[in-house]
């Protein structure tokens, strides 16, 4: 019986270890935060998170997008892919390959959902649905290429890349 005395000890350890790997912002600190705007809708508001509070290109980050209205999986790819069109990236190939990539991980978003990507720069990027792993695209192109449609100095939405960075 005396065996017996330990177990809800450990159930509550899996299960707040459980809890804890299924917030994949856990222990980054918000850096900055902006709303995209789009004839004065709101279309999600974005969030950059950092391990240390401050942003720096070649250590891990994260952007997190709360939507505020339902957007098709399709129609976010595309948009992605004509934001890295604007970015330079005219590769038809790399961004077919890339398309492929998202098309297999981004799903339909409805409003109060958030999407997020951590980049781990040189590596992968990780997406994240709420708090549910959907998958990862391991090419460091593809990561510079994503993440700089808000963080680049040549964005579409400067006043959002300002609003992310000036923390």
């Amino acid at each position: 019986m005396s065996h017996f005395r330990w177990l809800p000890i450990l159930l509550g350890l899996f299960i707040a270890s459980d809890a804890l790997a299924a917030q994949p912002l856990a222990d980054w600190q918000l850096t900055g935060q902006a709303t995209m705007r789009y004839f004065g809708l709101r279309i999600y508001t974005i969030r950059l998170w950092t391990r240390h509070g401050v942003f720096y290109a070649d250590q891990p980050f994260a952007l997190e997008l709360e939507y505020a209205m339902r957007f098709s999986g399709h129609d976010i790819v595309a948009r992605t892919l004509q934001e890295m069109r604007h970015q330079g990236r005219q590769d038809e190939t790399q961004l077919a390959r890339w398309s492929l990539d998202m098309h297999q991980i981004l799903p339909d978003v409805h409003a109060g959902d958030r999407l997020i990507g951590i980049a781990l720069p040189g590596q992968e990027a990780q997406f994240y649905l709420d708090s549910r792993a959907l998958g990862s695209v391991r090419d460091p192109a593809f990561v510079r290429a994503f993440f700089d449609i808000w963080l680049a100095p040549s964005t579409s939405a400067p006043d959002v890349r300002l609003a992310l960075l000036s923390r």
